[in-house]
């Protein structure tokens, strides 16, 4: 019942949707080229107009309309089935598992002020700029550890598996305080949950969702126990002492701080893995602009932003209209929907001037979305930069006649994007030459 709620109604709805008139949303959610090529279609969303009425939502790719709206007063973020018709509602709060879920509350996600200022001042006061800033060595180091490994190896590498998942996993892992043993059940769980933040799955995707909430859920509950009774210098553990050291105002229930450092741990690492992926590929398609970032490596902070905006790991965010509004010409309705195709606003020729290029001297790449925007700005975005940066200059520097040997495969979600698999012909190792 849960599935036909959330998903399969949903599913059936969009596939006649997109045959029979091509409505925008239908095509989201059942046509398999949107998610094959998401620039095409934010050029045919954004020619429609700043805002396009769909069948049951709105949905915008302009730039300008996006970035208001993730800052606007006058709406709020969604939650896991928050935009479906009534009765649909009804069976989806009363057939919930009781897992926590990345779009649920009480995840940050999903939750407005008071309780999200509350959390985020929390999680804020562990996971400042200087503790981010501190641990661009911890990412160089394990970054060369990774490739040292690589480089003992012989053919061809999924570089996914390899190094692209392994990198952020080991990181965040060692922010908070997972141990060694355990990260690769956490990719398995990651990789398990990617989906949970679509709608309409189908059944065998809705079932491999489930089975990673689930342990999920499990194996955090019993690491929150353990840092409990043994506290490290890990930020997880700071967060745990500061939650209980604080006014009883203050402080987090324990739902609120397992969300928390759900949230904190998943997208920790699912975004980066797709980050460093889609670069890689990215940048092996235009092998001139490595040329030029080996001469002039200062470029790769730019390069990063081109990468996150051209390809960003978040596709889509979502808000609901507190209250009626008007917004680009449009009237919305209290209680609506609006889809902002980040895919499609960060690459808006008002705000990029010939935005489906790859520019290493863009002087305003940084204005992307792909990291929202507002109070709800990513937590992790300069975590995630430093590990782009320097994920990506270590491996080319270490690598620099690697080749695509293959043409990979994509993640089967929408929501997020990255690759499943990206075969990769490594070539001479640059510390093989001596240099």
């Amino acid at each position: 019942m849960r599935w036909l709620a959330l998903h399969g109604v949903i599913r059936g709805m969009s596939r006649l949707g997109a045959r029979r008139d091509g409505d925008p949303q239908a095509r989201l959610i059942a046509d398999p080229t949107v998610r094959d090529d998401p620039a095409a279609f934010g050029e045919e969303l954004r020619a429609r107009g700043p805002v396009v009425r769909c069948r049951a939502v709105l949905m915008t790719a302009d730039h300008q309309v996006a970035s208001d709206l993730l800052r606007s007063d006058d709406f709020r973020v969604s939650a896991l089935g928050s935009g479906l018709p009534a009765p649909l509602r009804w069976v989806n709060r009363k057939t919930h598992p009781g897992l926590l879920h990345p779009i649920e509350p009480p995840s940050l996600l999903s939750i407005e002020p008071p309780d999200h200022t509350r959390c985020r001042k929390l999680v804020s006061s562990v996971f400042t700029t200087r503790a981010v800033t501190a641990l661009r060595d911890r990412v160089q180091d394990t970054a060369d550890r990774l490739l040292d490994d690589l480089q003992r190896q012989t053919g061809n590498v999924d570089i996914v598996a390899e190094y692209c998942s392994q990198l952020p996993v080991a990181v965040i892992s060692d922010i908070l305080g997972v141990p060694e043993q355990d990260r690769q059940q956490i990719l398995q769980f990651g990789e398990l949950g990617a989906p949970s933040l679509d709608i309409g799955l189908s059944w065998p995707q809705y079932q491999q969702v489930h089975q990673g909430l689930v342990g999920f859920n499990e194996w955090l509950t019993g690491h929150l126990d353990h840092l409990r009774r043994h506290p490290g210098d890990d930020l997880m553990s700071q967060l745990i002492r500061a939650s209980q050291d604080s006014e009883e105002s203050a402080r987090l229930s324990e739902r609120e701080l397992q969300a928390t450092a759900g949230l904190v741990l998943a997208a920790g690492f699912e975004t980066t893995v797709n980050l460093l992926g889609n670069g890689i590929r990215l940048l092996l398609e235009h092998p001139e602009h490595l040329e030029t970032l080996a001469e002039q490596p200062q470029l790769w902070p730019t390069a990063v932003e081109e990468i996150l905006r051209l390809d960003s790991p978040v596709q889509m965010s979502a808000r609901i209209a507190r209250r009626d509004v008007e917004v680009a010409g449009t009237a919305i309705r209290r209680g609506e929907l609006v889809i902002i195709y980040l895919a499609g606003a960060n690459r808006d020729p008002a705000v990029f001037t010939d935005p489906n290029r790859l520019d290493l001297e863009r002087d305003n790449a940084g204005r992307h979305l792909s990291f929202s925007g507002g109070r709800h700005f990513c937590l992790g975005a300069a975590l995630a930069r430093a590990e782009g940066e320097v994920g990506l200059r270590t491996f080319f520097e270490r690598f620099p006649d690697a080749r695509l040997a293959g043409s990979g495969s994509r993640r089967d979600t929408r929501v997020l994007r990255g690759w499943a698999t990206l075969p990769i012909s490594l070539g001479t190792a640059r510390a093989a030459l001596g240099s």
